[in-house]
């Protein structure tokens, strides 16, 4: 009898095969670079809007009647929600949803492969980190809304180290290892050129010269742990893992 054909890729990696295997459950994401050009439009246009009311807001500032800057931490969550929220619509609306196509539902070995995918992203950070301030000094100083951060304590600081934490991973993730990396698999890229070029996007679309080099490191790994696994909940992990230490020290550098 002739055996079943073997339809693993022999040129993969024993450990993404589980990856290859999620990929073929999930289908073709045709309309992931729709998803990923309006997430990130909107993303840009809404920090455009928030710039111009921090700018107003903070501008008009009167030592007798200062600004209440809570409300501000709170409303520069709003452009990164949009990031997420367009592969969200359009996985609900033109795929088989969030669990189907970008399996966002976590499994035991998404929680391994991620914790130990954001550890490896947290070595490269500070690894990567020492190198630069030896090569170029300290990295400049915060602007934007880290100047609204204030030295205080409040819930509104909470909620900003929280996101953080939680919500920057998940809205970033579905964007960049959900919406991208599914148009870029559905246009047959390599897995290793996927891997590159949305960790060079993630690293890019940060808008920090000086932390290009972390974040395109911290991009390769948490992409490893999409890669492995083929579900965007272990890049959620791995990347909630690498922003935990930075969220904690937002939270108690303060007061």
């Amino acid at each position: 009898m002739r055996a079943a054909e073997d339809t693993r890729d022999p040129e993969l990696h024993p450990r993404f095969w589980e990856g290859q295997l999620e990929a073929a459950r999930r289908g073709s994401l045709a309309w992931g670079f729709a998803a990923f050009f309006i997430g990130y439009g909107g993303y840009y246009l809404g920090s455009f809007i928030l710039s111009a009311l921090i700018s107003a807001h903070v501008g008009g500032f009167d030592a007798a009647n200062p600004p209440q800057l809570g409300p501000l931490l709170l409303l520069s969550f709003a452009p990164n929600v949009l990031l997420g929220l367009a592969p969200a619509v359009y996985s609900w609306r033109s795929g088989n949803g969030l669990r189907s196509d970008f399996g966002i539902v976590p499994k035991w070995r998404d929680v391994r492969v991620g914790v130990l995918c954001g550890a490896a992203a947290l070595l490269a950070s500070w690894l990567l980190g020492l190198v630069l301030i030896s090569l170029s000094g300290q990295p400049p100083a915060g602007s934007g809304i880290t100047g609204l951060l204030g030295n205080e304590r409040t819930v509104w600081l909470f909620l900003f180290a929280l996101f953080a934490f939680l919500g920057a991973p998940l809205t970033e993730e579905l964007l960049v290892r959900g919406a991208l990396w599914g148009a870029l698999e559905h246009y047959r890229l390599p897995r290793y050129a996927v891997l590159l070029i949305t960790a060079l996007f993630f690293a890019f679309m940060h808008m920090e010269p000086w932390r290009m080099p972390i974040l395109f490191a911290g991009g390769i790994a948490m992409g490893l742990a999409r890669m492995i696994t083929g579900r965007v909940s272990a890049s959620v992990i791995a990347h909630a893992t690498n922003n935990l230490i930075p969220a904690l020290a937002i939270f108690l550098a303060a007061g």
